[in-house]
């Protein structure tokens, strides 16, 4: 359960420290005070998605905290799935927003990504709110719930990944069974663009630089041979010039010779020695790529002939050659796919129709789980609506067959009876506010019993309702608060008069700015609350004196139900 909740910089709350215990915590306040807006940071805090507006204006950042304690054993093991463990018997989450947009997230100290926080939470907490009283309203909600209620997550997910499957096959027969014609052309162009990247032989892929090389090469053919020559002949000598090597073996004889007297000659002899051999293998490499140049006046147009052909290429298929010979063996592998079709065709619809038996079997089995989920989930619900002063509803599931869809082929909407002798009608157009919000509540008390999680929020889930109805919600909500904490903002006395624990939120302005306080109310405020709940801020002793009696009548109800417990 949540124990406690720290808030900073949240709209206009600045800070705010929130104790909170085991059964119902109610929360009171002035319309405009933040009951909202403590929702909204919970929200926040539970991973949901926040924008910048929330923080409070002129600040930088926002925090919210919160410490849960008690938890069950799914979300512990929900918690060391995911990387966590608890920290003192609990676990303490912790969401920091910034005012550039960027949001983290913490838990027991260890960042967590808001989808981690989704997770988590889902299995410590629970928010029902006026939002959740228009859902219901959804047909698609409506199965949810039914989905929720009898557990069929499972079946569900089977069911969905073969839908997947099945739809996956079809696409790809889809995509098989084109326009002949165009297939035709289609074949027509792929077997064209093959041949011609085919009979391009482009199997060298560095070809195009090596082209480019030779090209310029040709290009400065004179230039390179004079060069070449004038190298040469410097090492060899021309005419009566003497080259490099003969004046070098005359430097290599003369400090051989001086080394046969002068011993500190002979390394310089041995280093003579070696540049010689370097010198003769240099004028031999020198000779042969002179000789090796030859120039053939009509390579050039067979080299600029290649570089356009590989040019054209390049502007159909691809930057480079290695594209262009990616595309021609994609085209290739295209090109085989639709001649081999009918091959193809046949085995996609063999496939197809296993896939669809298979999706097909899985959706009956999910109708028929849905249908007995639905037949117990009315029973258990007409119960609780009979407590909350609704016993005339009647309340049922239509359940009607539609083609496969990614939930199935189930068509579910409530149909309720709010009144003896009427005909049910779809819940959209015949319940009224304040029924639908004794709908939802009966509703989710239902599903809460199955789905484990310790702590309840109530966002004003008794809007549109008054007097005795108010008193069944505020019985109820006590009666579920025995089996898990509760948190309920109301504005009606009768739901407050049941608190265990009563919290007020109110607006103060302080130099020239708005302040939301936090207080727990004593035995005295809560009856001055209440008072001013139900008479405005002229709160008189007789207003006074009613609070007393509804919180007594409340604490008789509460003291009733726990000795027949």
């Amino acid at each position: 359960m949540l124990t406690k909740l720290y808030i900073q910089n949240i709209a206009v709350i600045h800070k705010a420290e929130i104790d909170l215990s085991p059964g119902l915590n109610v929360f009171t306040g002035e319309t405009g005070a933040g009951k909202t807006i403590l929702i909204s940071a919970i929200d926040a805090v539970l991973g949901e998605r926040v924008t910048r507006e929330i923080i409070r204006a002129g600040e930088e950042k926002a925090v919210v905290t919160a410490f849960f304690e008690e938890l069950s054993p799914s979300a512990i093991e929900t918690l060391r799935e995911l990387g966590y463990e608890e920290d003192e018997g609990g676990i303490l989450i912790t969401r920091e927003l910034s005012a550039s947009g960027k949001s983290s997230g913490k838990i027991n100290g260890i960042p967590a990504t808001a989808a981690i926080l989704k997770q988590i939470s889902s299995m410590l907490i629970q928010i029902h709110g006026q939002r959740d009283s228009q859902q219901l309203l959804s047909a698609e909600r409506q199965m949810e719930m039914i989905d929720s209620f009898g557990r069929n997550g499972r079946q569900r997910g089977e069911y969905k990944e073969a839908y997947d499957i099945w739809r996956t096959l079809e696409r790809q027969k889809s995509e098989l069974l084109m326009d002949e014609k165009q297939k035709a052309q289609r074949v027509d162009m792929l077997s064209y663009q093959i041949a011609e990247i085919e009979g391009a032989g482009l199997s060298d892929r560095d070809e195009e630089d090596e082209l480019i090389a030779r090209k310029k090469l040709i290009g400065a053919g004179e230039k390179v041979i004079g060069a070449l020559s004038a190298a040469y002949g410097a090492l060899i000598g021309e005419g009566e010039l003497e080259g490099i090597n003969s004046m070098f073996d005359r430097l290599s004889g003369g400090v051989g010779e001086a080394a046969e007297y002068i011993a500190p000659l002979e390394p310089m002899r041995s280093r003579l020695d070696e540049m010689s051999y370097e010198l003769a293998e240099f004028t031999s490499e020198l000779r042969g790529h002179l000789e090796s140049i030859e120039f053939d006046p009509r390579e050039l147009d067979d080299v600029e002939y290649r570089l356009s052909q590989i040019h054209k290429l390049k502007k159909k298929y691809g930057p480079n050659i290695a594209a262009i010979v990616d595309y021609g063996e994609n085209a290739r592998r295209e090109l085989q796919s639709l001649t081999e079709s009918e091959e193809r065709l046949a085995e996609l619809e063999k496939l197809s129709g296993e896939a669809l038996r298979r999706a097909e079997d899985l959706a009956g089995a999910l109708s028929d789980s849905r249908k007995k989920a639905a037949a117990l989930f009315i029973e258990q619900v007409e119960g609780e609506l009979a407590f909350l002063d609704m016993p005339a509803v009647k309340l049922s599931v239509r359940q009607d067959r539609k083609e496969l869809s990614p939930d199935g082929w189930d068509e579910m909407t409530f149909f309720v009876s709010t009144n003896v002798g009427e005909e049910p009608g779809p819940l959209s157009k015949i319940a009224s506010g304040g029924e639908i919000a004794r709908m939802m509540l009966a509703m989710k008390n239902v599903l809460a019993q199955k789905d484990g999680v310790s702590t309840l929020i109530f966002d004003e889930v008794d809007s549109g309702v008054s007097g005795r109805a108010a008193q069944k919600i505020g019985q109820k909500l006590d009666q579920v608060s025995r089996g898990r904490q509760v948190i309920a903002v109301t504005h009606l006395a009768q739901v407050a008069a049941f608190a265990d624990r009563h919290l007020q939120i109110r607006k103060e302005v302080e130099g020239g700015r708005t302040y939301t306080r936090v207080e727990e109310l004593d035995a005295e405020g809560r009856k001055a609350e209440l008072a001013r709940i139900t008479s405005g801020d002229n709160v008189t002793l007789t207003a006074l004196e009613n609070a007393r009696e509804l919180i007594a009548h409340a604490q008789k109800l509460k003291e009733n139900k726990g000795a027949k417990e």
